[in-house]
């Protein structure tokens, strides 16, 4: 069965030409919030990535239309009501797949960065100025201890290229222990432990009720910690980060996410001890690929 498919926010262009090819209308067009809800109601279909959300508004304003899938281009679905569409006939997916090892290797990036001082230093070389002795005062991260916190596909992945690297992982078990993981480079503990024992914390865990970095949690870990955040920017109190970055008890930060992605905490992402980029996790040839194909399979099979 064709279908009409309204994507809002992009998406890769041969996924787009094989659905047309299949015989699927798509529309590519962005709404503002005040005007989704109306819109969807024309639509079989919708295919969000995060600038778009889709909450009870969006839903009620489309309820007993046409509309029957939300889709979302990615691994979280904190974006969209899900339970509330769900309730209203409205089935939600999304790929927790094909962006895994995407993230994952952003998460090394940042920490290399964090590391070696890579993005103030490149900041400053851009300025004309040539400040070797300020960042000849790096780390390596062979041998050091990285806590991940979510050890879901993702986390997983950031654990197996860490003990790759030569590092120690820790992880915590919330639902069930992952199999297939511990061995003599990898265990899971309690959080208490993690927090204390970790030199580097990497945030993979989706975005829950209070900041799982926070200043409580910030005054149970070592000393000089680094921590990188490519989960969600709830996950982290960013005004207890910028403190602790500036009293010294942080090291450094890898931060991909943040609380607000319109409005962003600027003096943040100013820090010359913080490593950021634009919510790009994704964002890879590769990976919108996989991202792509996966989303013709949903709208194929649904």
């Amino acid at each position: 069965m064709s279908m009409r498919v309204l994507v809002t926010d992009g998406m890769d262009a041969g996924a787009i030409e094989t659905l047309r090819r299949d015989g699927h209308e798509i529309v590519e067009q962005f709404y503002e919030p005040d005007q989704l809800g109306e819109a969807l109601r024309d639509f079989d279909a919708v295919i969000i990535r995060s600038a778009t959300k889709i909450k009870e508004p969006q839903i009620d304003a489309a309820k007993g239309s046409r509309l029957k899938l939300i889709v979302r281009a990615g691994v979280g679905v904190d974006n969209i009501a899900v339970k509330y569409a769900e309730a209203a006939g409205i089935t939600v997916k999304n790929t927790p797949r094909a962006s895994s090892n995407a993230v994952a290797e952003l998460a090394i990036a940042l920490l290399f960065s964090c590391a070696r001082n890579i993005s103030i230093a490149g900041h400053t070389m851009r300025e004309k100025k040539w400040e070797k002795k300020a960042y000849s005062k790096g780390f390596e991260v062979m041998g050091k201890t990285m806590g991940v916190i979510g050890y879901g596909r993702i986390g997983r992945m950031v654990g197996e290229k860490a003990q790759a690297l030569g590092m120690n992982v820790l992880s915590v078990v919330h639902r069930s222990k992952p199999e297939g993981c511990e061995c003599d480079t990898m265990h899971f503990v309690s959080m208490d432990e993690l927090l204390a024992k970790s030199d580097i914390i990497v945030l993979c865990a989706p975005g829950g009720d209070k900041p799982l970095v926070d200043a409580e949690s910030l005054a149970k870990m070592k000393d000089g910690v680094v921590i990188i955040n490519v989960s969600r920017g709830s996950n982290v109190d960013e005004a207890a980060l910028l403190d602790a970055l500036n009293s010294g008890k942080v090291k450094a930060a890898g931060l991909d996410v943040w609380l607000s992605e319109k409005d962003p905490n600027w003096e943040l992402a100013a820090h010359p001890a913080v490593s950021c980029m634009p919510h790009v996790g994704a964002g890879t040839k590769e990976a919108q690929k996989r991202i792509g194909a996966e989303l013709v399979d949903i709208i194929e099979h649904f």
